[in-house]
């Protein structure tokens, strides 16, 4: 026991002669503390408090006037996380499996019914021996491994919500008295918004971080697609280009033979128009897919006019008699586009010009291109039926617009006609180099 007396003794005086007094003074006398002296212990807490950026830094700092108001050979505070299921501990003294663990169950927590409310504040003598830290599954290791004896523990409130517990331990037995709860009652007071700040902090920190690592995985994500539909396109164009200079120019071939063969009379003429009909027919439809997967106008001559040549081929070949206008008063800012983005932007109206012909039955489509504050827009709107009566939505198409202007950055709005039907596709691509002279368009 000797020689445990003077262990303990080079250990507080390690920690300075202060500190050694106030021990002395408890454990001999039994002297409080006075108030004025009180006064300045919490006034010189709350200043060191202040500038601590994280959670141990800041117990470090007002450990040593926390030895004056209640003498401890280890603090520690432990904080309510993820909706009060688990707690994190910190601590200054020494290190315990306590702040080990980032995540602890507060079920396995020694001072549980503290943190659930159940007690206002637990005072022991010997926590060594006390049967309330002592429970199945519980995490008292610490307790036992470094003979935490005399502790206290209280809540920390704000706004008298229970955010964790500030706890205090002597390696010695009896030291603390019920008035020693009031003093520790305070100074949780003070650390309480502090310590609930720096989590505050903490958590906004750990969200950003997560938020960042997710618009850099979707960032990389769309990047990635952007460059697959951009070979796609590509691969499009190139059996564009085999469809047209060899299966078309073999049709082209055959109908000629057809010809031939009917001149000679080697073919009955209703045979021959029948056939004759059916090849017309086979090439006009590999001409339109053709076109569709190599938009030669729009590499040629741009957005604008690639979008007028496909507005006056949908209408004519509908059969049906369809009223069309473009209008352009962007200034010829779709010329300065990305090559990727033109053709995503190109098959996004193609789309919704195909959608409006096939489906809705209109008599009119309009297509307009203009600016939008900081926007470079595209408009598709008609006087068709809309979504509201149709048997069978393009959705497919509609996702499919939908994914090219996500991988463009751009953001895809599709609504009813400003009129009593009809349905208005709009497309707005982010558009920061806009001349300041444009007046915004609506």
């Amino acid at each position: 026991m000797k020689r445990k007396r003077q262990f303990r003794e080079t250990r507080v005086a390690s920690r300075g002669p202060e500190l050694l007094d106030s021990l002395e003074s408890r454990r001999r006398h039994g002297r409080p503390v006075a108030p004025a002296a009180l006064a300045r212990h919490y006034l010189e807490i709350s200043r060191l408090l202040a500038g601590q950026l994280d959670f141990r830094s800041a117990l470090q700092a007002v450990a040593a006037e926390v030895a004056h108001i209640l003498p401890h050979d280890h603090l520690d505070v432990c904080l309510l996380t993820n909706d009060g299921k688990y707690h994190s501990a910190y601590e200054i003294g020494f290190q315990t499996a306590w702040s080990e663990m980032k995540a602890a169950p507060v079920t396995r927590s020694p001072i549980r019914s503290l943190l659930r409310g159940e007690v206002d504040f637990l005072l022991t003598d010997d926590a060594c021996s006390d049967p309330r830290f002592d429970f199945p599954g519980a995490i008292r290791q610490p307790i036992i491994e470094q003979s935490l004896r005399s502790r206290i523990n209280v809540p920390m409130k704000v706004q008298g919500e229970i955010i964790g517990a500030f706890s205090c331990s002597s390696q010695e037995i009896g030291i603390y008295r019920p008035e020693d709860v009031v003093h520790a009652r305070a100074v949780a007071d003070l650390l309480s918004p502090y310590f609930f700040a720096l989590e505050a902090a903490a958590r906004a920190q750990r969200s950003a971080i997560v938020e960042a690592e997710a618009r850099a995985r979707e960032e990389g994500l769309r990047l990635g697609a952007l460059k697959l539909t951009e070979a796609l396109e590509q691969e499009r164009q190139r059996i564009g280009m085999d469809l047209h200079d060899q299966t078309l120019a073999d049709l082209t071939r055959l109908s000629r033979r057809v010809d031939s063969l009917a001149r000679a009379g080697e073919l009955a003429a209703d045979a021959r128009e029948e056939l004759s009909r059916d090849l017309q027919h086979c090439m006009q439809d590999l001409r339109n897919i053709i076109e569709q997967a190599r938009p030669s106008v729009l590499q040629l001559f741009g957005l604008s006019q690639a979008l007028e040549n496909h507005l006056e081929r949908a209408t004519r070949d509908s059969g049906v008699p369809i009223a069309w206008t473009l209008r352009d008063d962007t200034g010829g800012s779709w010329a300065e586009l990305d090559e990727k983005v033109s053709v995503a932007l190109f098959r996004i109206a193609q789309e919704a010009i195909n959608n409006a012909v096939r489906h809705a039955a209109p008599s009119r489509i309009s297509v307009r291109l203009f600016h939008q504050e900081c926007f470079l827009a595209l408009e598709v709107s008609d006087d068709g039926s809309g979504f509201a009566g149709e048997a069978h939505k393009p959705a497919s198409g509609i996702d499919n617009m939908k994914t090219r202007a996500q991988l463009i950055s751009a953001r895809l709005v599709i609504t009813p006609s400003m009129g009593v039907k009809g349905t208005r596709v709009l497309l707005l691509l982010p558009w920061p180099q806009r001349p300041s002279s444009q007046e915004d368009s609506t």
